[in-house]
């Protein structure tokens, strides 16, 4: 079959919109997805029967290292949600504080806050068909009050942008409003420390702490952008606020979370020093400000990153060993420098 052919044939069998909503992008690689997906399917399978026997009988899904090892082989859609909350701890704070969430919504009035959040409503995922506005429920309400019950919740930062497409995320995977709100909590309150506070110190110090690890271990990039004066917060801030959504393929994204809600933020910097690693020579070639972002953006499309299973993979294999306390000291030095610049 022609590649022409094989490329039509593959646009008839795979739709056009994918399993959450989204619509396939003009360009996108029918023929490279199909053959990828076919092999991801049996694995899929098989780890959905694995993770049926885990969870048979138990109500919540404890951390453990047999639920790390299959976290990282990823978890089925089906079980998502259930996992997340578990793991996350995100289960037991719901359970802890029944009726917190619909109290949240019916709290006093706050102008400013509803403001900022409905301007963001029409540029959350518009190419997504469960968030439009003829969507039948229409899902923009249900992101609405997520955000708004979480201004409510944590006042030191009431709404930032990058918050509607973490939260857009959640609401597609546990179809729960109120999960939704704890899973939020989760990442915003406990996992991600201090970024989408007003004036993003956890976010900043995080973006120079990458910038430090890929000094050690990939010091030629470094150099690199060293030599062109520019700030890691150039390249990558996008990657750190939306956790990769809208910048990473979907399904790639899902596995990236699976991990960062049971280990941390340190799957984050895995995440991007297998990204840059994995390109650094293409990287490299660059000769100009504005051709080291543009290489930026490129390495986050193309079969290295759709074939998510492999991907993840190599992000606990390329970046050699990270240990939470390599990143703990790395945080004390950059924020102690950023508070010190002012």
């Amino acid at each position: 079959m022609e590649p022409r052919e094989r490329t039509q044939a593959a646009r008839d069998r795979v739709p056009r919109i994918d399993p959450y909503g989204f619509e396939r992008p003009e360009d996108f690689d029918y023929a490279a997805y199909e053959e990828f997906f076919s092999t991801y399917l049996a694995i899929l399978t098989r780890r959905a029967i694995k993770w049926s026997k885990l969870l048979k009988g138990s109500s919540s899904v404890q951390k453990s290292m047999t639920v790390k090892r299959y976290i990282r082989k990823g978890v089925p859609l089906e079980h998502r949600a259930r996992v997340w909350m578990g793991v996350s701890g995100a289960q037991a704070q719901m359970d802890r504080n029944p009726g917190y969430y619909h109290q949240l919504l019916q709290g006093e009035r706050n102008d400013s806050l509803e403001e900022a959040i409905r301007t963001d409503m029409n540029r959350t995922f518009p190419d997504n068909v469960k968030f439009r506005k003829s969507a039948d429920p229409c899902l923009q309400k249900t992101l609405y009050n997520v955000l708004l019950a979480y201004g409510h919740h944590n006042q030191g930062v009431g709404y930032c942008q990058g918050m509607n497409f973490i939260a857009g995320y959640l609401i597609l995977i546990t179809k729960s409003e109120e999960e939704s709100f704890w899973l939020l909590d989760a990442l915003v309150g406990r996992i991600l420390p201090d970024y989408y506070s007003p004036a993003m110190l956890g976010l900043k110090t995080d973006q120079e702490v990458l910038g430090e690890l890929v000094r050690t271990k990939l010091p030629a990039v470094a150099a690199l952008m060293d030599g062109h004066g520019v700030l890691w917060t150039l390249v990558v801030s996008r990657w750190f606020i939306c956790l990769f959504v809208d910048i990473l393929p979907v399904e790639t994204v899902l596995r990236i979370w699976d991990c960062l809600f049971n280990e941390g933020s340190k799957i984050i910097f895995r995440v991007a020093l297998t990204l840059i690693k994995q390109h650094q020579a293409f990287i490299l070639e660059a000769t100009s400000v504005a051709d080291i972002c543009e290489k930026f953006k490129e390495i986050t499309k193309g079969s290295f990153v759709t074939e998510c299973h492999t991907f993840m993979q190599k992000i606990f294999s390329e970046p050699g060993s990270l240990s939470m306390s390599t990143i703990a000291r790395l945080r004390e030095s950059c924020r102690a420098k950023l508070l010190a610049q002012g």
